[in-house]
């Protein structure tokens, strides 16, 4: 027999819900109140600059730079978080709520999966790997509400691809800065020009996999969209001004665009986030040392 949910429960439920749907729509009303008039033709433009501050004058790059593409990270943010407050909201032992279910399959498939791909070692970063794929699909299926996705921003994505070479690094120097200097110059010395590069090359080539990918996505779509408009107007312009063949077609397209290969492109970075952290700690070795430093405080 159902719990029956008490008056404060339903209040809190709505207004996690309510809190997860509004910073979506402030989006949408800040794009219709900052997006310019169009002039006609096909427009692929970059994200919009809110704000910015000018730290030393007469030069740009180290400038504060408010865009939109931040501003849609952040609201993303804040609509995973509540999300996640209404799917945890009134968890109990024995299962009551549908949402515990459903909370439930998350965490069990993203523990699986770590675990298959990372070993047990690394048992605590099922929380941040779901959040890396809820984060980066979420960004890019705002296409579908007409704003504009965080993942088609390099400088976004580059500051995940950053956090993940920082974690990469961090788990290379468990081993010791000895060890993790002397893995440049594998698998003869003379490498080690080309070691260092490869170093550098992983977080840019995660940064621009994802980027381009969704980026990509959006051009096609956008040009799609302007080639059916152009034959529309070609074959039934002598009927009707109405866009006939944009009816439909360019919501198939999404499907692809949008909804699949932004979810993929979730997926896939997560998978080379937990592929290029694991390979990076050398457990054996992390053992090993560990062993001989407690052999020898025994012996003292």
């Amino acid at each position: 027999m159902k719990a029956k949910k008490s008056v404060g429960f339903i209040i809190l439920d709505v207004f996690y819900i309510v809190m997860a749907i509004l910073p979506l729509a402030f989006g949408l009303v800040l794009d219709i109140l900052t997006t310019p008039k169009s002039s006609g033709g096909v427009t692929i433009a970059g994200a919009r600059i809110y704000y910015e501050l000018e730290l030393f004058e007469g030069t740009r790059f180290f400038n504060i730079i408010i865009s939109e593409a931040q501003v849609n990270s952040v609201l993303v943010i804040l609509t995973i978080l509540f999300v996640c407050l209404f799917l945890t909201h009134g968890l109990k032992e024995k299962i009551e709520l549908k949402r515990q279910h459903l909370a439930e399959i998350i965490v069990e498939k993203v523990d699986a999966l770590v675990s298959e791909n990372m070993g047990r070692d690394f048992s605590g970063f099922p929380p941040f790997i779901i959040a890396i794929m809820a984060l980066s699909g979420l960004s890019s299926l705002l296409a579908l509400l007409g704003l504009y996705p965080p993942t088609s921003d390099i400088s976004i994505v580059g500051g995940w691809a950053i956090l993940v070479f920082a974690l990469i690094t961090y788990y290379k120097l468990k081993c010791g800065p000895i060890y993790y200097a002397k893995g440049f110059l594998q698998p003869v010395f003379i490498l080690a020009p080309i070691n260092v590069i490869g170093e550098f090359a992983t977080p840019v080539s995660m940064a621009f996999r994802h980027y381009g990918n969704i980026m990509s996505g959006s051009v096609i779509s956008v040009l799609i969209s302007a080639f059916l408009a152009w034959a529309s107007n070609l074959v039934f312009g002598a009927i009707t001004s109405l866009p006939i063949l944009q009816v439909g077609l360019p919501a198939i397209f999404s499907l692809y665009f949008d909804i699949f290969s932004g979810c993929l492109q979730a997926f896939i970075f997560a998978m080379l986030t937990m592929l290029n952290i694991s390979t990076a700690f050398d457990a054996d070795e992390y053992y090993r040392r560990k062993k001989k430093r407690l052999e020898k405080k025994l012996k003292k």
